[in-house]
């Protein structure tokens, strides 16, 4: 179950400003989302934090020769160097990675705290089905079909709603896709980041 839309009669999620968590494996829409965000002027392309993004403007090396322990730390701390000067402006960040385990969201969490920045968690919870159709109509080498089952596995395991809600999310919600009919625009049509 996600919480109520927080609306003002227009039937539109409201999230607040602060720090939003899209928890989901590779291939669940998270991306299709924000793009769509972005193009409807909902936020603005500097909202996203991408580690995808960071990876490649760091490392400029095919991701899968790029992959390694060191290359991962320094693509994080990036990550948070970009959501801590936007959150210490007063501004909201999409943390854009999957961010399916504990100790991912654990993270992102603790930046939050040190800005008293409410915490928005969306979740993108494809059926395998849709998530390997979707996986194979990308150009993502770094990611094999047996990493999308994996993440997959683990979002089961450890991205429910009310798991979400014990780590300190302020709010969570679904995002609709493929499963239910909804195109990434039409989803973010559905929520409003104002």
């Amino acid at each position: 179950m996600t919480d109520a839309p927080t609306s003002a009669g227009d039937g539109l999620i409201r999230v607040q400003v602060g720090l939003v968590v899209p928890v989901g494996p590779p291939a669940s829409g998270k991306t299709s989302f924000v793009r769509a965000l972005i193009a409807r002027r909902q936020i603005d392309a500097e909202t996203v934090v991408s580690s995808d993004e960071i990876r490649a403007e760091l490392i400029r090396v095919p991701l899968a020769e790029g992959d390694s322990d060191e290359v991962d730390a320094r693509i994080f701390e990036e990550r948070d160097r970009r959501i801590v000067a936007r959150l210490a402006a007063g501004r909201s960040a999409i943390a854009e990675s999957t961010n399916v385990t504990p100790q991912a969201r654990a993270r992102l969490l603790t930046i939050a705290r040190r800005f008293n920045a409410p915490v928005t968690m969306l979740r993108f919870t494809s059926d395998i089905t849709d998530l390997l159709q979707q996986h194979s109509e990308r150009n993502r080498p770094d990611i094999t079909t047996a990493d999308v089952r994996a993440y997959a596995a683990t979002m089961m395991r450890d991205a429910s709603t009310d798991q979400l809600r014990s780590e300190g999310a302020a709010a969570v919600h679904d995002v609709p896709g493929r499963r239910q009919g909804v195109t990434p625009t039409e989803a973010a049509e559905r929520f409003s980041f104002r």
